[in-house]
């Protein structure tokens, strides 16, 4: 963490967002922070420093789970999942995350010394204090929660802990040597954070003038116009309310669950922000029906499932290149495992492994409709060509190409564009791609698990029920309702296997699995299985690459060179 005072005036220039042609020269060309915390360009510069490090959509950790089997032997999560997971290699780790939070402490310090002038008109000056601070707020609640997300844990001492809370900047002779709280004052941290983020920021931006909220249009001689100025479209990928209390779910229902502190009140925190926000876009009528290819699309790329993304880019075929299979040029990286395709129900909704109509020797027939979307199976036209992964199927078939053709029967298809080309002279057709911070998907799920765990299937918030948000989801994934398996669903118990496993489909390859399963306290070991047509028969392959995670991995350690440097600091049990 020290590395990153050291250097904070010098890395000033970092973005393009920070505009060179407003800087007057000064001695050695160097911005001190006098200047620095009294010029807007320079000081929103720090504070864009948050905006860094959010979460990687195309990180593919499901390879250190049972959803996927990286190709590439070096690979960082393969080799966790194999058994190389320690404190000094922990591919996971989010503990850099804490120098976000320093970036953005020292932003708060700027806001609250009141010299910095955002705009000569008293108002605009003040709404803009409002947004900013607001802003800076939510992103440090929001790093705090990465760090705790993956360091958390139950520590030598026995004690749930979470992660020490930084609400200061420290300078680089400062005191780092910091305890952990405990896991839920951790928690209640970063939700105090929060909330105070929500008292500032505009729900959304660019609010029509009878939408604005009371905490602007209450201000002294408020003017809609001024108030366009700091809070209109133009700063839509920026953090706001909405966002906040998406991410405000998203933290209770983690600390909510089994493997934390199991707590009926933070499911209902999760509930309610959920719900509340779900209800701004019609209720479950509002799913967007084509929420579930997100990516598929420049339209879909731009629709109202993305509650919270990334800028857009250029055309790209990178992620192509990695996923493709071999004869459509590619590398083949990700490859769904055969425990993933058996998440997938058969179109009547009924679990594949149960229903009467799975033919194993014909496994991808009268299937859910998502399977198709999200995995390339044998016979299946991909990219160009059609892959087949069996016998007589050339460098797409099993290990035909080490390091590229499939090891499981199976290659990615979800998050990659498909009207991407890769050619055979190596040029490529590239398309936009885009990073999800957070989807309205995730949200209806969220809302669905916490509702469940407080009353079951059939207990409403904010006037839905767990059933009605799983039947939407269903439906839009081409399952007919009512559908005959949901509807004789009576207990919680059967509706949280259910609601899992379609979070499971619906959240696939976007980081979610390697997360959900350490907060359920699942196997982390459950073997990745493969499933192979030898010419004449589909072949399970029992075991492609055996998970060898310690019991103690459903919490990940604090990085060992951490623990040396501060003595307070405690590691997590067996680490």
């Amino acid at each position: 963490m020290k590395n990153l005072i050291k250097y904070i005036l010098i890395m000033l220039v970092f973005t393009g967002m920070i505009a060179c042609d407003t800087f007057e020269p000064i001695d050695e060309n160097r911005l001190d922070f006098d200047f620095v915390s009294t010029n807007p360009n320079s000081a929103e510069g720090i504070l864009l420093n948050g905006y860094s490090g959010l979460v990687d959509q195309y990180s593919f950790s499901e390879a250190a789970t049972d959803d996927a089997v990286n190709n590439i032997l070096d690979n960082n999560y393969k080799r966790m999942a194999l058994g190389e997971l320690n404190a000094q290699f922990n591919p996971a780790a989010n503990w850099d995350s804490f120098e976000r939070v320093f970036w953005v402490n020292r932003f708060l310090e700027i806001i609250e010394a009141g010299q910095t002038e955002w705009s000569k008109d008293a108002l605009t000056n003040e709404m803009f204090q409002m947004r900013l601070k607001g802003e800076a707020l939510a992103l440090r609640g929001l790093h705090h929660f990465n760090v705790l997300q993956a360091h958390a844990g139950v520590g030598t001492s026995g004690e749930l802990l979470g992660i020490p809370y930084f609400t200061e900047f420290i300078e680089a002779d400062g005191n780092f040597n910091v305890p952990r709280l405990s896991f839920e004052a951790s928690v209640q941290a970063i939700i105090n954070d929060f909330d105070e983020a929500l008292a500032l920021l505009p729900t959304d931006y660019g609010l029509s003038e009878g939408q604005v909220d009371e905490w602007y249009s209450d201000l002294e001689d408020f003017d809609y116009v001024k108030y366009q100025v700091v809070n209109d479209n133009f700063f839509d990928l920026r953090i706001s309310g909405r966002i906040v209390k998406a991410l405000k779910a998203r933290l209770a229902l983690f600390a909510a669950s089994p493997s934390f502190l199991d707590d009926q009140g933070y499911y209902n925190i999760a509930a309610n922000n959920a719900a509340e926000i779900i209800n701004t876009i019609g209720g479950v009528a509002g799913l967007d029906p084509t929420g579930n290819e997100f990516y598929a699309s420049d339209d879909n790329i731009k629709s109202s499932e993305l509650l919270w993304r990334s800028s857009l880019g250029g055309n790209t075929s990178n992620y192509e290149e990695r996923m493709f299979p071999p004869s459509v040029n590619g590398n083949g990286e990700i490859n769904p495992t055969h425990n993933f395709v058996m998440a997938f129900p058969m179109q009547d909704g009924y679990p594949a492994t149960e229903a009467n109509g799975f033919d194993p020797q014909n496994p991808y027939t009268n299937r859910d409709p998502r399977l198709e979307k999200y995995v390339v199976t044998n016979g299946a036209s991909f990219g160009g060509g059609t892959i087949n992964t069996g016998i007589g199927g050339g460098n797409d078939r099993l290990d035909s190409i080490p390091q590229q053709s499939t090891t499981t029967g199976y290659y990615l298809k979800k998050l990659l564009r498909p009207d991407v080309r890769i050619n055979n002279d190596n040029t490529a057709t590239g398309k936009i791609h885009v990073n999800v911070y957070f989807r309205y998907t995730e949200l209806f799920l969220i809302l669905a698990e916490s509702a469940n765990e407080i009353g079951g299937p059939d207990h409403q918030v904010g006037g839905i029920t767990p059933r009605e948000i799983i039947a939407a989801i269903r439906e839009r994934g081409g399952i007919a309702q009512p559908d005959n398996y949901l509807s004789a669903i009576s207990t919680k118990e059967a509706m949280r296997d259910l609601i899992r496993n379609e979070r499971r489909i619906e959240l696939s390859f976007e980081g979610h699995r390697f997360w959900d399963l350490r907060r359920w306290g699942l196997s982390l070991n459950e073997p990745a299985k493969g499933y192979f047509f030898n010419g004449s028969n589909y072949v399970e392959l029992p075991s492609v690459e055996i998970r060898n995670y310690q019991p103690f991995a459903t919490y990940m350690p604090i990085p060992n060179s951490e623990i040396l440097k501060f003595s307070e600091l405690e590691q997590n049990n067996g680490w």
